[in-house]
This record gives C-alpha cells, structure tokens and sequence, in this order.
C-alpha cells in the first residue's frame, strides 16, 4: 500500500530527554513545567542521559518518575552520561573488570517492576510496537554521538554509523520508519552550542533525509532545546552531493512556545495530526524535537514536548478500515 493511502490514528507523544537523575518539580511550583504529574500520553519517550554518571543508585530516580508517568508505552535509551550502561566503555576503562556494572546497570531498566510499568530500554536498532488503540509503529533508536570527551556511547566524527555499506546498524530508507530517537541530534538541526558552533552528526543527517521519518527526537546538546519541522526536497542527480534515496532540506521553521499554556499544561504543546491547521505530510516532512529537560547550565527548567501526531494503523486494521 503506498504511504498516502495509509490509514493512520492520531497519538499524542511525551517526549524528554537529558534529566540527568533529576525527578520532576512537585505539583505545587507551577512556576516549573517539568513537574508532576507529567501530561497523560500514549507514548513516553525518553532520549538518553538518565543519569549523571552512571552509577547504579542514579538511575532510581528517573526511573520512578517514568514508571509513575501515565503513558501505555515508555520507550528509553541511553545517552553519553550513562557510563554503565556501555558495554565497551566499561571493558575499556576498567581493563576488563567493568562487566558486573553493565549488567546490572540493565537490570534495572529491563528488570519486571519496570516491564510492569511500560517501559521498554532499548539498544540501538530498529523495533516496532503496537498500541491498543491499533497504532503499529517502527522506531530506530541509537544512543550514540559523534566523540564527546570520555564518555560513554561515542564515535569518531569521521565514522558513517548510520548508512550503509558502513553502518553497524543502518537506519532504513523511507517509507520503513516512522520514529527515530537518537541520543544526539544531527548536523544543523537543533545542534549548536553556546560558543555557536554546530556539532550534530553529518552521517546522521544524510540516514534521516532517506528516511524521512515522521519525527525525530533527541536531546545532548542542552542549550539548543526546541522544535523545528523540516519539508523535503528531492535533489536533482546534477546537484553536489547527490546520493540516490537522499533528499535535501527545503523549508524551514522553528515551533514558537506559549510559556503560558506550556506552565498550565506542563509540556510545550504541538498538534500535527490531521485533525490540525498543518496536519504533518509524512515523507515529505519530518519534526524535529530536542527535548534536553536540562538548560546548559544544568538546571532542569526546560519543558517536556507533548506531540500529537499520526502512526499507522496495523495491518488488520487497514484492511478493515
């Protein structure tokens, strides 16, 4: 079935990221939109840093908040802090003598209190889930970033992780993934630091335009908080840099919040769905979310991202749609 005539379900997306231990504000300081109870959603996804450093006793914190937020599905990766949770970071700082960490580390998130709860750790790849209102969506995540001092999850700049021939574990060309969340953003988009420079992945860049997801989120880079969607444009093959299968960005605009409905509603609030003024046009459009709850001077004041957007139906539903 070809990707416009897909039936779909509007679902609404609780996306943060960057909490670093932090647990949100208690509900009585309305001066803070990170603050209990976090806005009731479908879907709760959390792009990495769950920690400040890794150590075991950090992630309690963020995990009860997550395990208490109302959403049928949570979704969690890693990010750069969370040292324990790398496999090769630990074997490589530790001479070999990190594994114990690493395994705990993933008992905790993968342990039955947090199955319970709804949520899913994941490694880098690609999963589809499906919802119990028929949504069926594929996601690709990855808590990998390009080298960011030593710490865990890092790659070199100059390493392709994302397209093949090179990629570990490639993200899939449209019209196969709907989401993707990755720990860092990339190169361009919602990526510059304080002293202006942009230190997204070009490698990752390249992978989202042919795959032109519905949305992707991240978080890393604190200090570029925010939203923007993107509209594709096919590259013509006499133009630099043409790939088969990759599109360029063409227009641009970034999501201005309502610091008044974000305090009442604890979330900055996006309606994409098709039910909205600018329903999103899947393939030719993506939104681009970063979602670092953390400001850069480390202070957790930075809204959660509440989206409603369309998924897919699952198959049994198209057909009797």
């Amino acid at each position: 079935m070809a990707a416009s005539m897909l039936k779909t379900v509007t679902t609404r997306l609780l996306i943060i990221s960057d909490t670093h231990s932090t647990s949100p504000f208690p509900s009585s300081l309305k001066t803070h939109a990170f603050r209990h109870p976090l806005p009731r959603t479908d879907i709760l996804l959390h792009a990495g840093d769950l920690s400040l450093t890794g150590a075991l006793a950090e992630y309690s914190p963020t995990i009860s908040f997550i395990a208490a937020a109302h959403a049928e599905l949570k979704l969690v990766i890693a990010g750069n802090h969370d040292l324990t949770l790398d496999a090769d970071f630990q074997q490589r700082e530790s001479n070999g003598k990190g594994e114990g960490d690493t395994i705990e580390a993933k008992k905790i998130w993968t342990s039955e209190a947090a199955r319970a709860a709804g949520i899913v750790y994941l490694e880098e790849g690609v999963r589809t889930f499906t919802l119990k209102s028929g949504a069926r969506f594929t996601i690709y995540v990855s808590p990998y970033q390009p080298e960011f001092c030593n710490m865990a999850f890092n790659y070199p700049r100059s390493q392709d992780r994302f397209n093949p021939p090179s990629a570990f574990t490639p993200i899939p060309s449209f019209p196969a993934i709907d989401v993707v969340m990755t720990h860092g953003p990339p190169r361009g988009i919602l990526d510059k630091v304080t002293r202006n420079e942009r230190v997204g992945c070009p490698h990752l860049l390249r992978a989202i335009s042919r795959a032109r997801p519905r949305l992707h989120c991240f978080g890393h880079i604190h200090e570029s908080w925010g939203a923007e969607r993107v509209r594709w444009e096919e590259r013509g093959e006499e133009e630099a840099g043409y790939r088969e299968g990759e599109w360029k960005i063409g227009k641009r605009e970034r999501f201005e919040n309502d610091s008044e409905e974000t305090l009442r509603e604890r979330a900055v609030c996006m309606d994409v769905g098709r039910e909205s003024r600018e329903p999103l046009v899947w393939g030719q459009e993506t939104l681009f979310v970063n979602a670092s709850v953390m400001t850069w001077e480390s202070q957790p004041l930075q809204a959660p991202w509440r989206i409603d957007i369309e998924l897919p139906l699952a198959a049994t539903e198209q057909a009797e749609a």
